[in-house]
C-alpha cells in the first residue's frame, strides 16, 4: 500500500511539472475581464492593505497555496518549503489529499506542517468520494488531529477517477453524507473542484446542507484527466482523456456565478491562477482567497527562497492593481466599480 501511494503521488508530481496538462483551447477568463485605471488614485502605494479574514482568522494576504501533494517522499520537500514560505509571507495553506496520511503512516510527516507554519490557516483536504468507501466523521477527525488543521475541505474530482487507474466511482449520495459531517466535525468543511469548476447552483446546494466554504477551483489551469490520462495503461481511457482536456467552467465564470448564488460564505478563486493581476480580478468579482498551485509547483521543488520570490511577486502584482484603481484595502477591491469587460 505504502508503496503504491508513494508511487502515484511522485507520478502526479512528475507528469504536473513535466507533461502538458491543460486544456488546448480553454481558458480561466480572466482574459476577458479587466480594470478602468484610475489616473488619480489618492491613496499612498505604501499603505495598500493586504490583510484579509478567512474563517475567523486574519491573513496577512488574500492569497492561499492551494492543495497539492502530500504521501510521497518528493512531497515532503515540496511541503516543507511551501509551509515555511508560507509562514513568512502570512499566505493560507491548502494539503494536498490526505487519503494517504490515513492508508499509510510512512510518509504522514509531508502533513504535518503545523510546526513549520503555526500562525497560518491550514486545511485538509480529502476527496468526497471516499465518504462512500469507509472515510466517516472519524476519520476525518483522526485527519484534523494529526494535521492539526483549522479546516477541513473535500475535493470533488469526478472526471479525474474515471480515467485513475485506481479511480473511485461511486458519487451516489454524497450531498446528504457531506452534509453529516459538517454537522459531526468541529471544523468548517468546505468543497472545492480540481479544475472542472463549481457553478453557482451547485455552491448553493452545498452551501444549504453546512458547507462553510467553496473553492471553485476553475477551469482554464490544470486538467486533472491529462494528468492521469499520462498514467494510464488504457488506450481507450487516454483516447477519451483527451476529449475532455477542455471541458469545464472557466475560473471568472465560476467565481461570478458562485457569487450571486451564495452571500455569506467565503469563496476561494483557484485554477489556472497565475499572476497578483489574475487574483486582483478573481477578488473583484467576489473572492474572498486567491490560491495558486501548479505556478508555484516548480520553485516548491527546489527552495524556500524560491517561493518566496514567486510569493513577493504576487503580492507585488496585487498592489500595483490595486494601486491603479485607487482601491486601498481588499475590501474596497471587492466593492470596486472599475471592472470592464473586453
Amino acid at each position: 500500500m505504502t508503496e503504491a501511494i508513494n508511487k502515484r503521488k511522485s507520478e502526479h508530481i512528475e507528469i504536473t511539472l513535466n507533461e502538458h496538462v491543460t486544456g488546448n483551447s480553454i481558458t480561466t477568463g480572466f482574459e476577458n475581464v479587466g480594470f478602468m485605471h484610475n489616473a488619480l488614485p489618492e491613496i499612498h502605494f505604501n499603505e495598500i492593505e493586504l490583510s484579509t479574514s478567512f474563517l475567523g482568522y486574519t491573513c496577512q494576504t488574500p492569497f492561499l497555496i492551494s492543495s497539492m501533494t502530500g504521501g510521497a517522499e518528493f512531497a515532503e520537500t515540496i511541503n516543507r518549503n511551501l509551509a515555511l514560505a508560507a509562514e513568512e509571507r502570512g499566505w493560507a495553506l491548502a494539503l494536498g489529499s490526505t487519503r494517504a496520511l490515513i492508508e499509510s503512516e510512512e510518509y504522514r510527516s509531508s502533513f504535518q506542517l503545523r510546526k513549520l507554519a503555526p500562525s497560518v490557516p491550514i486545511i485538509a483536504n480529502l476527496g468526497a468520494v471516499q465518504l462512500n468507501y469507509g472515510f466517516d466523521a472519524e476519520k476525518c477527525k483522526q485527519i484534523i488531529d494529526i494535521t492539526e488543521a483549522d479546516a477541513l475541505v473535500l475535493h470533488l474530482n469526478s472526471l479525474q477517477e474515471v480515467i485513475q487507474p485506481e479511480g473511485d466511482l461511486n458519487f451516489k449520495n454524497l450531498l446528504q453524507k457531506i452534509e453529516q459531517l459538517c454537522r459531526e466535525l468541529d471544523v468548517p468543511v468546505g468543497v472545492k473542484e480540481v479544475g472542472w469548476g463549481i457553478d453557482g447552483a451547485t455552491a448553493k446546494k452545498l452551501c444549504d446542507v453546512g458547507i462553510s466554504f467553496i473553492d471553485v477551483a476553475g477551469a482554464g489551469g490544470t486538467s486533472w484527466s491529462q494528468v492521469e490520462k499520462y498514467r494510464s495503461t488504457d488506450s481507450i481511457k487516454r483516447k477519451a482523456a483527451d476529449v475532455f482536456s477542455d471541458w469545464g467552467i472557466p475560473t471568472a465564470k465560476c467565481v461570478t456565478s458562485v457569487r450571486e448564488h451564495i452571500d455569506k460564505q467565503p469563496i476561494i478563486a483557484s485554477g489556472g491562477m497565475y499572476t497578483g493581476l489574475d487574483g486582483a480580478k478573481a477578488i473583484a468579482l467576489g473572492a474572498d482567497l486567491v490560491g495558486y498551485g501548479r505556478s508555484i509547483l516548480k520553485e516548491a521543488t527546489q527552495s524556500v527562497e524560491e517561493v518566496l520570490e514567486v510569493m513577493e511577486t504576487r503580492e507585488l502584482e496585487l498592489r500595483m492593481a490595486m494601486f491603479g484603481i485607487g482601491a486601498a484595502s481588499v475590501k474596497q477591491l471587492q466593492q470596486t466599480n472599475r471592472v470592464i469587460y473586453k
